[in-house]
């Protein structure tokens, strides 16, 4: 595929053969911001396959959260969610996952920012992320190793509510969506559980299921410290009275903050995702092999000196 620059490729040792790879490339995007402002520029995306599944492969495109201040953006670096690309590769998939134009090494202005808490204005910045998983997924769909027609999104806080806006414009080959999390303006040291303007928030991610015609999963906690209790719900609510379809689950508490539920608790997570690909009839979840040692593949380029650390992954809004 012509847009790779082979900035990364890693192996899994799996006995004698390499298993599960993982590579990076840019892409270049266009963004077209409210102001009418137009950003081009590439976007670093990681891709994770395994060699073991068949061919081709339904693609998913995974999207990171927002950290709350622009040197928690910045160390975001290469956003990877290595743990959670594996398990997707268990039910098949070629996993993409990019890093958005303001965060990490792919760099730029913010175009996320969605002004003061009492006045956001959401719609803006869920768009501009929603047009780089758009960007991203045609250029997966672009290998001759992935399917054109079956395709899923997801993403964890900031991401998970531009699963939902993506959701809404109905990408060729998407046929299910997953909100771990979904939402934006939750500050959990200032007002914990009371996100920023969520009546705003609940407006716009409602209108989003005025045109999606995909089944959406949401998942989120009890104790989610950004989000509360009672917002998610809402907004859920809003969605399906616009014409959305899907599916709400609400965890019992996960350690101290809920809202890390997608990076610290997958093993609760697991078992209802697994079930909601299933239904959608992508394959069973394959068996978790033994975890190999991680070694460059052969001919690889040496590794960066950062690599995300377990809290770049960490969930942010």
């Amino acid at each position: 595929m012509s847009l790779f620059l082979s900035a990364v490729s890693l192996a899994l040792a799996a006995g004698a053969h390499a298993r599960v790879h993982e590579e990076a490339f840019d892409l270049p995007v266009q963004v077209t911001h409210s102001s009418g402002k137009r950003f081009s520029q590439p976007i670093r995306v990681t891709v994770w396959t395994d060699d073991a599944n068949p061919k081709p492969s339904p693609v998913l495109v995974l999207n990171h959260g927002r950290a709350p201040d622009a040197e928690g953006r910045q160390k975001l670096g290469r956003a990877r969610y290595g743990d959670a690309a594996r398990f997707f590769l268990r039910h098949g998939f070629i996993v993409a996952v990019p890093t958005r134009i303001g965060y990490g090494v792919s760099g730029g202005e913010d175009l996320e920012n969605s002004g003061p808490c009492q006045r956001k204005s959401y719609a803006p910045g869920f768009a501009a992320a929603a047009d780089q998983v758009a960007a991203t997924l045609e250029a997966i769909r672009q290998r001759p190793d992935a399917a054109q027609d079956r395709a899923v999104i997801a993403g964890q806080s900031f991401g998970g509510a531009t699963t939902l806006a993506a959701a809404g414009r109905n990408l060729p080959g998407v046929v299910a969506a997953i909100d771990f999390a979904g939402g934006a303006g939750g500050n959990p040291k200032l007002q914990p559980g009371r996100p920023c303007s969520p009546h705003l928030l609940e407006s716009t991610l409602g209108s989003y299921g005025k045109t999606a015609r995909v089944p959406v999963l949401w998942l989120y906690a009890q104790n989610d410290q950004y989000f509360g209790p009672t917002h998610p719900r809402e907004w859920f609510d809003a969605f399906r009275a616009a014409g959305g379809t899907g599916e709400f689950i609400e965890f019992p508490p996960q350690g101290e903050d809920g809202h890390q539920t997608f990076a610290r608790f997958p093993q609760t997570w697991h078992p209802p995702v697994a079930a909601f690909l299933e239904r959608q009839g992508f394959p069973a979840l394959r068996p978790d092999p033994v975890a190999p040692e991680t070694v460059p593949a052969a001919g690889a380029p040496p590794l960066p000196a950062h690599v995300p650390t377990t809290r770049d992954e960490a969930s942010h809004d």
